[in-house]
Formats: structure tokens, sequence, C-alpha cells
């Protein structure tokens, strides 16, 4: 199995981030366009269409047709974990099915004061038979471009204190 990582730190408090990534918003708003993504359904761990919020148990179906000419790839993603506790906040998904034989897709998120430690870790392995660890390794050239674009979409979005209109942060009182 190999493995992918990438750190951010974002202008923006811990709980404006977490918010974003939250929703299936956040999803559509940081995949490049290149990826020619479309959510074709999300389903909530009780079976509730489109849910306001990714819980544990949410279920993604997705298909994605790179630079509009490659074929069609789909994808079904289910929220496994979701964690929050002081100055953190975690969720993971894995694929249920999909071009990956395995896909785990940690999301982490550190409050440090007005500031947000983001990082992904993607473990993963291509269906690529005896060859797969070399081709495993090779598979950053692909993520690498994504996530570098994501990380910077996050910083875009959410740096400068106007986010948004669905990115809902709850008040403390």
């Amino acid at each position: 199995m190999a493995t992918y990582r990438r750190r951010t730190r974002i202008r923006a408090p811990l709980e404006v981030v977490w918010a974003f990534h939250a929703k299936i918003d956040g999803l559509e708003a940081l995949t490049p366009g290149w990826m020619g993504l479309s959510v074709e359904g999300v389903r909530g761990p009780d079976g509730e269409s489109d849910p306001p919020e990714l819980l544990a148990g949410s279920e993604i179906e997705m298909a994605s047709q790179p630079f509009g000419v490659a074929p069609t790839t789909r994808w079904l993603s289910r929220i496994t974990d979701r964690e929050q506790g002081e100055g953190y906040r975690m969720f993971r998904d894995d694929m249920l099915g999909g071009p990956f034989d395995l896909w785990i897709h940690t999301h982490e998120f550190y409050g440090d004061g007005e500031e947000t430690v983001m990082i992904d870790t993607v473990e993963y392995e291509l269906p690529a038979g005896p060859a797969g660890p070399l081709v495993d390794r090779l598979a950053v050239v692909g993520f690498e471009p994504m996530f570098r674009y994501r990380h910077r979409k996050t910083k875009e979005l959410l740096e400068g204190g106007e986010y948004p209109e669905w990115v809902e942060v709850e008040s403390e009182a």
C-alpha cells in the first residue's frame, strides 16, 4: 500500500474550515474542472437523499471524465469516521467501488489560533497485479496536481473572512 500526504496552513479558524468540508459543496468546490466530476447522488447514514451534512455512514456516488475525453470512471465513496475534539476535526472516507483496489482518504484539521492546519492523507492501491507497488508510487504524478489545487483553492475560498454562502459556522454564545 502506498501513501500520499499534503499539509497546508489556512488563515481561517478551525470551525470555518471544518464547516466548509462538512458538505458536498466543499467537495465540488475543491475538485479541479479538468477532472470532469459530477456528483450523482448523496445519501445520509439513514438513507436520506442530499443530507445537510456529511456524517459517518454517508455515501457519495460520483462520476469523473478527466479533460472531457477520458473514459468515465464511477466512484462510490463512504464516510467511515468523523471526529470532533478540542482543536481537532477529522473525517475519513473509503472507496466502495471505483478505479482503486484500495482508497482511504483521511482529512484532518488542527486549530492553531485563528488558523487551521489541514492535512490530507491517502492510502491507496491501484489494480496493477504484480507491478502494483511500482505503479502505486507513480500515481503521485496524478495526485500531486489535484491535491495542490484543492489546498490552494481552500486557501483562496476561506482566507480573508468572506466565505461561500453555504458555509454555516455555529456561533459561540
